[in-house]
């Protein structure tokens, strides 16, 4: 089949290159001139685990191609996928400006029948008013349908190669059959091909998302409540997530949720509840909680150092808001940074691939290194971030030679207690003893 994805972002460039492996002839749209060079140079804009691989062959194989021409897009396929950015407006809704922006240009250009798909997160009633945008431009018959994406980043090839489900909301025959013939090579293991309406498509994203990030928002607090009374929040994990009902995902505590999709989606549904003169208490908590809980460590370093911050040197291992991904989107390091550098502190940082983009927002400001261990070098404590797998197993007599002090804030509960006692730090987690 021909495809065309409109936007070459997280979401838009996994969905191209993925629908391009099974043999589709994928053209992939974006007005950035300079990006859409380097791609057809082969080089990949984002990191994510294993696209580069998949991005290099079928370039070579002729299946993947770019363009900044809306125009071509549309004469190339017969499906048209809008993979553009929905970004938080200051109000919490999400900004659709981009979106139908496109479909407007869209109408103007439309020769002939199409299927035009949302696959950015939206809010409900959005296909609606692409279609209506497209409609006030031409007379030309075309279908909106939603299928919105289900990628984790640091997963998001296997996510998209080997679905859980596809969610098509759709109320038409003609585009539902395109959007199952397409999507046929993804679901061969018998995972579902789930058939709805648009609204109840849209609503599905937003509220797995919600129930996910409420997840974890439930855990921090149980872990901040374990501190007050003396448990183990790594105990009473493994104990709920025995239970079938609850499972074992999404149950490890930290320092709050952070990317492109919980906090933005989370926002998002709340503030579509408001639109819709509904409230939800639920997420309203979530928000506050989590906003809360990416500066939980500040409060310890500050009583560890009697609030004498000024020039102390705070190493900092882990700046995305997740491992396997260079995505710093409300990473709570972000926060962390921010509060330390207020108190006068010296921050040297380290991160496998968000070096990058840590450098655009905060320039000269931070120290980045090279490796994990020179930035603990002369440090006067730890702050852990981020749970990347080479973080989990450190020297730690080379840590204490390396240090001022054997201080370690952990944020994402990497080490066992007893055993960062018996090599003598001071160790602070979350929802356990400090040692």
């Amino acid at each position: 089949m021909k495809i065309s994805v409109i936007g070459t972002g997280y979401v838009g460039l996994v969905t191209g290159t993925c629908l391009a492996e099974t043999g589709n002839e994928v053209l992939c749209i974006d007005i950035d001139e300079d990006k859409v060079k380097k791609m057809k140079q082969g080089e990949v804009p984002i990191y994510e685990p294993h696209l580069d691989i998949l991005f290099e062959r079928n370039i070579k194989a002729d299946r993947l191609k770019f363009s900044t021409s809306l125009e071509e897009g549309l004469e190339h396929g017969e499906i048209i996928f809008l993979a553009l950015p929905t970004p938080e407006d200051e109000d919490g809704s999400a900004d659709l400006s981009y979106v139908l922006g496109v479909a407007k240009n869209i109408g103007k250009l439309l020769k002939q029948y199409k299927v035009i798909v949302d696959k950015s997160t939206v809010p409900v009633g959005t296909s609606d008013k692409v279609k209506a945008t497209i409609e006030n431009e031409t007379s030309i018959d075309f279908d909106v349908i939603s299928n919105p994406e289900f990628l984790r980043e640091g997963f998001a090839v296997d996510d998209f190669l080997k679905p859980e489900r596809i969610i098509i909301g759709s109320s038409s025959e003609k585009a539902t059959k395109l959007m199952e013939k397409l999507y046929k090579p993804f679901v061969r293991s018998g995972n579902p091909i789930i058939i709805m309406d648009e609204r109840s498509a849209e609503l599905t994203k937003y509220a797995a998302n919600s129930f996910l990030a409420t997840k974890i928002t439930f855990m921090n607090e149980i872990a901040n409540f374990c501190e007050r009374v003396g448990a183990d929040v790594d105990k009473v994990r493994v104990g709920m997530g025995t239970d079938s009902r609850i499972g074992k995902r999404f149950l490890f505590p930290g320092i709050g949720y952070g990317g492109s999709c919980f906090p933005k989606d989370v926002k998002a549904l709340h503030k579509s509840g408001k639109d819709n003169n509904y409230s939800f208490e639920i997420l309203n908590s979530v928000i506050k909680v989590n906003d809360i809980q990416k500066r939980v460590l500040i409060p310890r370093i500050d009583d560890y150092f009697k609030n004498q911050l000024q020039d102390k040197t705070i190493a900092i291992w882990g700046l995305a808001f997740k491992p396997e991904t260079d995505d710093i989107r409300e990473a709570p390091s972000i926060y962390i940074i921010e509060d330390l550098l207020a108190r006068g502190a010296k921050i040297k940082a380290f991160d496998p691939e968000a070096m990058q983009n840590i450098k655009k927002k905060f320039g000269d400001k931070i120290h980045l290194e090279s490796n994990m261990y020179d930035t603990v070098a002369d440090a006067d404590a730890l702050v852990i971030c981020t749970e990347w797998s080479i973080f989990r197993t450190p020297d730690f007599s080379k840590l204490k030679d390396k240090m001022n002090s054997p201080v370690i804030f952990d944020g994402r509960n990497l080490y066992d207690i007893s055993d960062l006692k018996s090599e003598g730090f001071y160790y602070s987690s979350i929802g356990r003893k400090t040692v």
